[in-house]
């Protein structure tokens, strides 16, 4: 019987792909102030140099183990304790500089005080841009109190706890907050999964996962044989792990639940 359902946060709860567009939408209308350039080639540009420098940088091993994706780098402050988030403190303005630039020179723009400013600008407008999805609070307030509900989210902690603040209304449903950075490794390790577990006192059998990442939540959870909801918000093809069940949307789950619940 189903006693625990754990969740992914980012585009699973949060719907953070929309932050990040409406974040670089917001910064690249303000380049069109000053100069005559089409603001979503602007973010096209940004947003591959962002992805193509993003593995250049020494610190890349450390935020691929834990799970902190280029675009978070983009924006987060990293205020977390460790060598290893100090160097990125360190690493990450750079970072940021350079993707704007690069995206500025693809359209013949040569202007390094506004690749620092757009790279000052853009942290500031992520964290105006704040969203859920329609149905998640529906969704947490008919499994709150049937289950014990467990959030397992890959990042660093300040960041996280940034979003989480920025949607307060999250945080009291979850008995448990799990975040990959306080724990030193990220999904799909079978260590975090086997933490969630032992928190939650369930056996694999009573606990589902629930997330949008293949890559992560899927895999993670079949590592170590707990049963997963895949959540396909864009009808992808799936090649490289196979979910127990498969949605497309949040709200599809309940019927899921609601079965694994009365076997």
């Amino acid at each position: 019987m189903l006693k625990a359902v754990i969740f992914d946060l980012d585009d699973t709860l949060l719907w953070d792909h929309k932050s990040v567009s409406e974040a670089f939408k917001s910064t690249c209308e303000k380049v069109v102030e000053k100069y005559n350039i089409n603001p979503e080639q602007l973010e096209e540009r940004v947003r591959k140099h962002a992805e193509e420098l993003y593995p250049t940088f020494e610190t890349y091993e450390f935020v691929s183990n834990i799970g902190i994706g280029a675009f978070e780098g983009m924006w987060g402050e990293f205020e977390d304790e460790g060598v290893d988030f100090k160097k990125l403190r360190e690493t990450v303005p750079e970072y940021r500089r350079q993707a704007w630039k690069n995206g500025l020179q693809d359209l013949d723009i040569e202007d390094e005080d506004l690749a620092e400013e757009l790279a000052k600008t853009f942290p500031e407008e992520r964290k105006k841009q704040v969203f859920l999805y329609d149905e998640t609070l529906e969704v947490l307030d008919n499994l709150k109190g049937k289950y014990q509900l467990l959030m397992l989210t890959n990042g660093s902690p300040h960041l996280q706890r940034t979003k989480l603040s920025l949607s307060p209304e999250l945080v009291p449903y979850f008995d448990h907050i799990v975040i990959s950075g306080d724990f030193g490794q990220g999904k799909p390790n079978a260590e975090i999964f086997n933490h969630a577990l032992n928190l939650l006192n369930v056996e694999k059998d009573e606990v589902i996962m629930v997330g949008d990442n293949p890559l992560t939540d899927i895999l993670g959870a079949s590592k170590i044989g707990i049963d997963s909801i895949w959540i396909n918000h864009h009808d992808r093809e799936l090649m490289e792990v196979t979910p127990t069940y498969e949605v497309g949307r949040l709200r599809e789950i309940m019927p899921i639940i609601k079965t694994l619940s009365e076997e």
